[in-house]
């Protein structure tokens, strides 16, 4: 027989459903958290700037030990570009195209069975 075991902080972890600000304690952590997972699942940055949790302290330089990259000026984790999904008048633009391919390929049918019926009562 096999066993296998858990760390105790990996069970914990997967336990979380949900995370909030409150949950960190310094801002480097929550930031960390903000990268690892796109779209922001958990609304850490409130004000959509690319900074999680703004308002929590920051570690002193001395005692970091957490090696961050820089975060990037512009692009999606800064809040420039992007977005959540089609913006309305895009929408609407793809409803127009749909209905008026849609009716295209109608009249194009109806036009082709009215000349093969005009073909048949010729003859």
């Amino acid at each position: 027989m096999i066993e296998f075991t858990v760390p105790e902080g990996a069970v914990a972890a997967h336990a979380k459903a949900d995370l909030d600000c409150s949950d960190f304690t310094y801002q480097e952590d929550a930031q960390a958290e903000f990268n690892r997972l796109p779209g922001d699942p958990y609304r850490l940055d409130e004000d959509n700037d690319g900074i999680a949790c703004e308002w929590l302290p920051h570690r002193s330089s001395t005692t970091s030990t957490v090696t961050s990259t820089a975060a990037p000026l512009r692009g999606v984790n800064a809040g420039l570009g992007g977005s959540t999904g089609p913006a309305d008048f895009e929408v609407v633009g793809g409803v127009g195209l749909t209905v008026l391919g849609l009716g295209l390929a109608t009249g194009h049918l109806m036009l082709r069975r009215r000349r093969r019926a005009a073909g048949l009562r010729r003859r």
